[in-house]
């Protein structure tokens, strides 16, 4: 049935392609004649020449091939990526070699929710929250370092109340155990990351993890430009700003209450708390600590950030001495 709007039925192409092929009409001609365009004009005189007039019939929407479904045996490896990692579909196809549109069509068609409705540690169901972020990135590595410090409880011996299974999920009451503070430096551009455990949150303590900080960054070919921190104490002292003044760096601060400023490196918390802090259970914190060098390692030079389009930081950086490949 041909469409209400059509100007040309099945017997008017007819029609129009004897025009050009058997009465020998300019294409230009027959295209005013029959109100259409120069080149509907010559489509159809040429499927009048190579098919007579079964070529003006219409033919199916349907397309002649389709693409194959994507195997079982790779899509229960997409599953099975984001049900224990809890990966996104953009860093599960760099892992795959796969299109992100389609690992994402894959986790759509298993009912797979998008990781931000779920809880991080249970990957419970959450409240669906609309927000609006406005990303940028600096044009070059040391434009900005994003500056701040993440509070972890230390393991005590033999491990957690979850590992240790007390009953009724009660908590260990031993005290004493402490927090390990790490200061974490991240390159705005880059994304390459300086971060040590220590021990505390002062000012004395911020200005010498600054100081390695900004040694790596030099080693690594980076020169900083200026510094991104938020409100704390340690951030606002005059020692602070004076090791930053050495070396001619400009200090920014984030508006109070406004974490989204500083959005790299608390998405580096982020990280670092799902990928090691939490990546599995230990059993004491020495255990764990002794991770902490071999995964900052691991993130800054073997694995995919969907923001880098799966390079690692270290892909981003020019000419960084003993790249790793």
């Amino acid at each position: 049935m041909a469409h209400a709007n059509a100007p040309l039925t099945p017997t008017g192409r007819l029609r129009l392609a004897r025009c050009v092929v058997e009465d020998g009409w300019p294409l230009r001609r027959a295209a005013e004649r029959f109100n259409v365009s120069v080149t509907t004009t010559r489509r159809w005189a040429d499927r009048y020449r190579a098919q007579g007039a079964k070529g003006i019939r219409d033919r199916s929407s349907r397309p002649t091939s389709c693409p194959h479904r994507t195997p079982t045996r790779r899509e229960r490896r997409v599953i099975g990526l984001r049900v224990t990692r809890r990966w996104g579909p953009a860093r599960i196809a760099f892992l795959l070699g796969m299109n992100p549109a389609t690992v994402h069509r894959i986790l759509i068609r298993y009912h797979c929710l998008r990781l931000r409705w779920t809880d991080p540690a249970t990957g419970a169901p959450l409240r669906a929250q609309r927000r609006t972020l406005v990303r940028y990135e600096r044009d070059a590595p040391g434009d900005l370092v994003h500056v701040d410090i993440k509070k972890l409880g230390r393991i005590p011996d033999g491990g957690g109340h979850k590992v240790l299974g007390r009953a009724a999920g009660k908590r260990d009451r031993r005290r004493g155990m402490g927090y390990w503070y790490i200061h974490n430096a991240v390159d705005d551009h880059t994304r390459l990351a300086y971060s040590e455990l220590l021990g505390d949150e002062r000012k004395e303590t911020a200005v010498a993890f600054w100081t390695r900080a900004a040694a790596h960054f030099t080693a690594m070919g980076i020169n900083v430009q200026r510094v991104l921190t938020d409100n704390g104490a340690c951030y606002r002292s005059r020692d602070f700003a004076a090791v930053l003044a050495k070396d001619d760096i400009t200090h920014k601060r984030t508006r109070p209450y406004r974490p989204q400023t500083n959005g790299k490196v608390e998405r580096f918390n982020r990280t670092l708390l799902e990928e090691w802090a939490y990546a599995r259970p230990y059993l004491s914190e020495t255990e764990r600590s002794a991770t902490f060098e071999q995964w900052l390692h691991t993130y800054n030079h073997h694995r995919g950030h969907t923001a880098l389009k799966g390079a690692s930081p270290a892909d981003r950086v020019p000419n960084l001495p003993g790249q790793y490949n």
